[in-house]
């Protein structure tokens, strides 16, 4: 038994540290003009603070084990290098990946062709990589579900993406669920999640004090997730429902900001202000008040987190270098 569970943990070991590998190669090979550079520095940073948390820990040096590679993505990258060990990324890897994606597929039709159409090719591209890859389901690093958000009210309104963390374990989600709470998340999502980020415990119990959560209007939103594994759509869970009011039969509660709704009701509500504003939280517990407490007793669990895997924080999250 023992000997069995050692091969397990080597083989989960190893996912790691390859999959680094074959999804930063593929990224520097998608990057072909300027604009899409920070995506390439920003998941090295990504993907090097994951590795250092790792247990065992991987080295840039270990995940780039060709000496050439090394030394080239080092002398273009340098602050990923630098910065990993001290600052925190401000979302998963797997979220550069999917903005690769999408600026190249936009950029391939420039508008010609329908919303629709280019959703479908988006997430047929995502299906692809992960295939040519051969990323397994839950094996690190690798987001399992996309979700598309968008407006109902304007014919072929854009659509904004989002994937599920592409973390393993307990703690590297926590803390990229948080980072994401104060340096990516539009507010009214990052207040939605802080709701139940848990307190003093691994539980996801909603605060008594602050009730951020929102409520998408239904009658003009579509918020749609897909099993990136499985040709099929994904109902949305119960987490899910609690904080975006999204309409759900299921009971299953994932950890609270884990899923591709978060990024990607993130990203709409960035963008259509007319949405963000029929949103809104609305409960009496939420005041500015009581958000800046439950904003002081997350940032104070999620560095309690980064203080448990042994990692020296400033209170600083990482922004790519704009080359």
């Amino acid at each position: 038994m023992a000997a069995a569970q050692q091969r397990k943990e080597f083989l989960e070991q190893e996912s790691f540290r390859k999959n680094a590998f074959l999804i930063i190669d593929k990224m520097v090979k998608l990057n072909t003009e300027r604009t899409t550079m920070p995506l390439v520095d920003e998941i090295l940073h990504s993907i090097f603070f994951l590795g250092k948390i790792n247990k065992p820990p991987f080295s840039p040096e270990d995940i780039l084990s060709d000496d050439e590679i090394f030394n080239a993505l080092k002398r273009r990258y340098p602050q990923p290098f630098e910065l990993y060990s001290s600052q925190l990324p401000r979302r998963s890897p797997f979220s550069c990946v999917l903005d690769m994606i999408v600026h190249l597929t936009r950029q391939t039709h420039q508008g010609k062709r329908q919303e629709q159409e280019i959703e479908k090719e988006i997430i047929e591209k995502l299906r692809q990589l992960i295939s040519e890859l051969k990323l397994g389901k839950n094996e690190p690093l690798v987001s399992s579900t996309v979700c598309v958000c968008h407006s109902t009210e304007a014919q072929n309104a854009v659509r904004y993406y989002g994937v599920s963390m592409s973390t393993s374990g307990r703690n590297p989600g926590k803390i990229l669920v948080g980072a994401s709470c104060f340096s990516s998340w539009d507010g009214y999502v990052a207040g939605a999640v802080m709701t139940y980020y848990p307190e003093q415990s691994s539980k996801y119990v909603k605060k008594n004090y602050f009730d951020g959560t929102i409520k998408l209007p239904e009658q003009h939103v579509r918020c749609q997730a897909f099993n990136l594994f499985e040709n099929r759509d994904k109902p949305p869970c119960r987490s899910c429902g609690n904080l975006f009011g999204l309409n759900t039969k299921e009971r299953k509660e994932y950890p609270y900001g884990n899923c591709a709704e978060a990024e990607s009701v993130s990203n709409l509500l960035k963008n259509v202000v007319e949405i963000r504003e029929q949103a809104r939280p609305t409960a009496e517990t939420c005041t500015e008040e009581n958000r800046k407490r439950a904003a002081g007793s997350v940032r104070k669990e999620l560095e309690g987190f980064v203080r448990t895997e042994r990692f020296k924080w400033q209170g600083q999250f990482y922004t790519p270098q704009r080359v």
